[in-house]
């Protein structure tokens, strides 16, 4: 096998044990979902209240008012006899998508865009790019559906940082101090919660609080009937968010004018209807076998399925060219050449045509057909390409992708300070004239012994996002920035239909079942940061923890999913310590290169099963110096 071998340096190990692990993007989440496994919650339960502390200690990333998609798969009880109980017959071990991605709200129309609000695009901040908040209506069915306690025991953690507070992240000191013009002059509501009375940020490890979202989860939990089941205690708390107190006070708020990214005041179209209306649910997941391994994502109303079409591609490369591995390996000139090449293809194909399959006609199954995929590798030169490229799948005519972005600089993926989503348009280093500043996402993992995992990304609702709701301590999302005002494109503006979301997480198995999870923050680079960990596991045999620490990049050269919709032909991001010679080549093949850093690309974690012994292992990323892994 013609492959590199790891560095024998890591920044940690990768955790073995037999009891449950988990990993996330923030050591108090990590800490909570061990200690739910610890207290003998299941997976679910650990992920459920990791998710909700998220929103406590990382309201830069993630919040009550965003979204969230992920996978599961529940191994089911077995008895004495070794067959399993009734919650697992017939489908234990099998891989589900969980969606909690809301749709567009029943207002949010192309028309009222344009013709109203006299919009281009959809903006990146403000309550117009509200979709209806999916989070914790998601969080709370997942609980009620496979989860085994109640939700007061659930929610404690995330009320106790919230009402007695935690040490504040440097990420989020930062991103406030960024935001806090915006907030002085604009959102006086967010000034209110997140500045203190001088108007002044909090300083790093200075313990705050939000006490408004303690008494939203509090008053959450007083909603259940104390002589209930368990499963109608929560779904008493998800119709007080879904109908109550939480949905009027979302409408009142999107209903008065202020401050978007555009410059000007509009007022939002978000209803309580429209949470009254949303579903979270689940569903199967789009599969592709690659090596001897099937890898799950979510549907094409997410850009999940770029994973697999890249892993096709670069299968598709190999045999046109008669070569073995030496194309997936990401630590070398020509392995970082091809990947990028191929991750460029299928970026177009989810821009030309990704959409939600409810509202548009996706030709995913033609997308991931092998012979799809080498039509595509043979577009893959030895210099970099500097166009978008969709593809005609069964004779279909793409979108013309240029009439839909601009040309600019490309998103580096930093998290020195924190990942990029939204693109910074000034001078001012992560902000511009209205305060637009950039925002990512959270990510968790959770296995337990039983064989029961969990991996969810959650996002949206930063408190860069609007203007924070004042008696609820949060504020609305911005997922519609990724529909278009345009009628021809497949992810165009639409009521009820769900923005093709960068949310990403991955579950790979082998012939026994789920065997581990991956994902990470980074938009449009969450699967472009995933792949060259998967291929450095299910080709070069690499630990996870080897994998997660090696260096990595992404490509540029594709439309950003995010207000203002830039793209930068031929750019390529990576990270310092690929060495001098392999950038130099790349820069020879006419790649644009970046090299924002040594430790700058992705925020990995992942959880799963030691298929030789059955052990459980967990890794997390060390850059930005806030993701952590436990587990005994």
């Amino acid at each position: 096998m013609v492959f590199s071998t790891p560095d024998a340096f890591t920044t940690r190990p990768t955790l073995r044990g037999s009891f449950g692990m988990a990993a996330s993007t923030h050591w108090l989440a990590t800490a909570t979902a061990q200690s739910v496994l610890e207290r003998g919650g299941n997976a679910v339960d650990a992920a459920v209240a990791a998710g909700f502390v998220l929103h406590v200690v990382e309201p830069h990333l993630n919040g009550p008012g965003g979204d969230l998609t992920g996978l599961f798969a529940m191994a089911g009880e077995r008895g004495a006899d070794g067959a399993l109980g009734a919650d697992g017959a017939g489908d234990a071990g099998a891989v589900r998508v969980f969606d909690g991605q809301g749709p567009a709200p029943r207002r949010a129309t192309i028309e009222h865009y344009r013709d109203v609000e006299g919009l281009a695009d959809v903006p990146g901040s403000g309550a117009l790019a509200a979709a209806v908040p999916g989070a914790v209506d998601a969080w709370l069915w997942l609980l009620a559906e496979h989860g085994t306690w109640e939700l007061q025991d659930v929610l404690d953690y995330a009320i106790k940082y919230a009402a007695d507070g935690h040490p504040v992240a440097p990420a989020v000191v930062t991103t406030i101090e960024r935001i806090a013009p915006l907030f002085r002059a604009h959102w006086p509501s967010s000034a209110a919660l997140w500045l203190d009375a001088d108007g002044n940020p909090p300083r790093p490890g200075q313990v705050i609080t939000n006490e408004a979202y303690a008494q939203v989860l509090r008053r959450l939990l007083a909603a259940g009937p104390d002589d209930g089941t368990r499963e109608e205690r929560i779904e008493a708390a998800r119709a007080v968010w879904k109908t109550g107190f939480v949905a009027q006070a979302m409408e009142a708020f999107a209903a008065t004018p202020h401050r978007h990214s555009d410059g000007r005041d509009h007022a939002g179209v978000l209803e309580a209807a429209d949470l009254a209306d949303f579903r979270p649910g689940e569903e199967d997941p789009v599969t592709l076998e690659f090596r001897g391994y099937t890898i799950a994502k979510t549907g094409p109303w997410g850009q999940g399925p770029v994973l697999l079409q890249m892993l096709a591609i670069l299968e598709a490369y190999g045999r046109l060219h008669g070569l073995t591995d030496e194309h997936l390996d990401p630590s070398t000139a020509f392995g970082i050449h091809v990947i990028a090449e191929a991750e460029k293809l299928a970026l177009a194909d989810r821009d030309a045509w990704y959409g939600d399959p409810a509202f548009v006609d996706v030709p995913l199954a033609t997308l991931l057909s092998p012979e799809y995929a080498t039509e595509r590798a043979a577009l893959i030169g030895e210099r970099a390409s500097a166009e978008l490229r969709p593809g005609s799948p069964d004779g279909r005519v793409p979108v013309d992708l240029a009439a839909f972005g601009e040309i600019g600089a490309g998103k580096t993926g930093l998290v020195d300070d924190i990942d990029v989503e939204d693109e910074p348009v000034s001078d001012e280093p992560g902000t511009d004239a209205t305060g637009q500043t950039r925002g990512d996402t959270c990510h968790l993992d959770v296995i337990d012994a039983q064989g029961n995992i969990v991996t969810v990304t959650p996002s949206g609702g930063w408190l860069q996002s609007s203007p924070t709701i004042p008696e609820l301590g949060f504020c609305l999302g911005t997922r519609l920035q990724m529909a278009w005002l345009d009628e021809a494109s497949p992810s165009a503006l639409r009521p009820g239909a769900r923005p093709r979301t960068t949310l990403s997480a991955t579950v790979v198995s082998d012939a026994d079942g789920p065997l581990f999870t991956l994902g990470t923050p980074g938009g449009d680079q969450q699967d472009q940061w995933q792949l060259p960990a998967l291929l450095r596991m299910l080709v070069g045999g690499w630990s996870g923890q080897q994998a997660i620490d090696a260096p990595t990049f992404h490509t540029t050269s594709h439309l950003s999913s995010f207000w203002p919709r830039v793209w930068e032909p031929a750019g390529l991001v990576i990270e310092g310590r690929v060495g001098e010679s392999v950038i130099a080549e790349l820069e020879a093949r006419g790649h644009k290169v970046t090299v924002p850093g040594d430790w700058s690309l992705g925020r990995l974690s992942a959880v799963g099963r030691d298929a030789s012994t059955g052990t459980l292992w967990a890794a997390a990323n060390a850059r930005g110096a806030q993701g952590y892994a436990a587990g005994r």
